[in-house]
């Protein structure tokens, strides 16, 4: 008896082996990590000039995406596009006012998606355009749905600095305008990206045993670009230069295609100008910084093999390019974003990716990850399928809009071209060949030899925007936003 006994509990342990690789597999976490403002001056995308060592190990982990595109160069409109899966026309926000849902009450985000499915979730910092740091509650425009937990940190530098910020824009506020601070008393963990990390690393080591969907949302490089002093040292001013372009540039461009006014840069000295961008490049670099103490705390917990880590920035950034500054304009400077995905396992993992992606296709792509039902009606696909071969073929162009006040533009890039149309053309339009042109200096929208190619992508943009958008109340001027 006690030797049939014993075959039969061997046998049940073998049985038991077998089934077990048949259970369902542990669920993939997410780190979400979002800066504010940050363009693709990187050293992992090729810039000869700014420290961003943190990030630059991100994307040799992962995929680093080379031609990205937010769906709308403004926080909140990006934001809440790239949370819902879903198009500005359809969220409806076009400011930094309008809540989604206002208009989509039941939409369910990213996030809650993660929730739902038995994730514990959780941010810190900014993500939605929630409002300042160190509200209290969810002020703003933040998501009460989206998070069963949320932290807002506010550092010295929002606290008890801001009297000494250098501004050479004193009509704009602080968050718009051309403004700065070398920090040369405070630590890195007394300012609010600091504690941004700090917080992070916390709700990182409290729930690395259980699956989470973790934002941890950076405010920087955004104006005011405030950092500790020691972050300057590698930006000498007389390596700061503003980009040069031909004679005319501006002059060939639709009025509505130049947001910063006065021009150029809203009116400074090339030399305040310049300080601006020196700035600018610390504040990366200390942002980067903050960074690479999350990614040091998921070396530590042992993360990687079960963790999908993405890095994103809301928007790009003008440093002078067409003598602009900042954002809202729809060439490739504010359009374009830095984006790495590092997925377990991921066969592409170290590679870069040169397809045209779009922000819209995040939440499609971690659902399909994790292997979540994401809604049925998000505007993106997933980029698995890059994740694992970079280079395969993709053949979907990234849409990009604004509005000028009582009209919008409208943008759609493929691998090779930008075409841009103002107010359904009515107020301009602007081809650009990347090939040869990649920083947009020459409009061939009305050159005969390319009137093909403006066909070609004017019918994408018509198709992209083919539902009349009529603006919510106190929108004033706005009109339908495509045909």
């Amino acid at each position: 008896m006690k030797s049939l006994l014993t075959c039969w509990g061997t046998g049940l342990a073998m049985v038991l082996a077998l089934v077990a690789p048949l259970s369902a597999a542990p669920k993939l976490n997410v780190l979400f990590i979002a800066v504010d403002d940050m363009n693709s001056d990187l050293g992992c995308y090729g810039h000869p000039q700014v420290k961003s060592p943190n990030i630059d190990r991100l994307a040799k982990l992962g995929v680093r995406f080379d031609r990205a595109y937010c769906q709308f160069p403004l926080c909140s409109p990006s934001r809440s596009s790239l949370m819902t899966g879903l198009r500005p026309d359809t969220t409806r926000v076009f400011d930094l006012q309008y809540h989604f849902r206002t208009h989509l009450p039941d939409v369910v985000t990213l996030p809650q998606m993660f929730s739902n499915s038995g994730y514990y979730a959780a941010r810190v910092g900014k993500i939605y355009h929630y409002g300042n740091p160190g509200d209290i509650g969810t002020s703003g425009l933040d998501d009460k749905a989206s998070w069963q937990h949320f932290v807002n940190p506010a550092g010295r530098d929002k606290t008890t600095l801001e009297p000494d910020i250098t501004n050479y824009t004193p009509k704009r506020g602080l968050g718009s305008a051309m403004s700065f601070l070398a920090d040369k008393t405070g630590k890195d963990e007394e300012h609010t990206d600091g504690k941004v990390a700090t917080e992070g690393i916390k709700l990182l080591e409290a729930n690395k045993d259980k699956p989470f969907f973790l934002a941890i949302g950076f405010y920087k490089p955004h104006t005011p670009y405030v950092a500790p002093a020691k972050y300057w040292n590698p930006y000498p001013m007389p390596s700061i230069q503003l980009p040069t372009e031909p004679a005319g540039n501006r002059e060939s461009k639709p009025k509505a295609s130049l947001m910063s006014s006065p021009q150029p840069y809203f009116g400074v000295t090339p030399d305040q100008a310049r300080e601006c961008k020196q700035a600018y490049y610390a504040a990366i670099s200390f942002v980067d910084a903050q960074i690479g103490r999350v990614l040091d705390t998921v070396d530590r917990l042992k993360l990687w093999d079960n963790t999908v880590v993405v890095f994103w920035s809301d928007h790009g950034y003008h440093l002078g390019e067409h003598g602009l500054w900042m954002k809202q304009s729809l060439f490739e400077e504010s359009a374009r974003v830095p984006m790495v995905i590092v997925a377990p396992g991921a066969k592409g993992n170290g590679q870069p990716c040169a397809r045209t992606v779009e922000f819209v296709d995040l939440y499609p792509t971690l659902a399909d990850l994790a292997g979540l039902t994401p809604p049925k009606n998000l505007a993106g696909a997933s980029l698995k399928p890059l994740l694992d071969h970079p280079a395969a073929a993709w053949t979907k162009p990234a849409f990009t809009q604004v509005w000028r006040g009582g009209f919008p533009g409208h943008s759609v890039r493929t691998e090779r071209w930008r075409y841009t149309e103002w107010d359904d053309g009515k107020q301009g339009a602007e081809l650009y060949d990347h090939d040869a042109d990649p920083k947009e200096f020459t409009n061939l929208a009305d050159d005969p030899k390319h009137a093909d190619t403006v066909k070609e992508l004017k019918a994408l943009v018509a198709k992209n925007w083919a539902t009349p958008y009529i603006p919510p109340a106190g929108k004033g001027k706005a009109k339908k936003a495509a045909k």
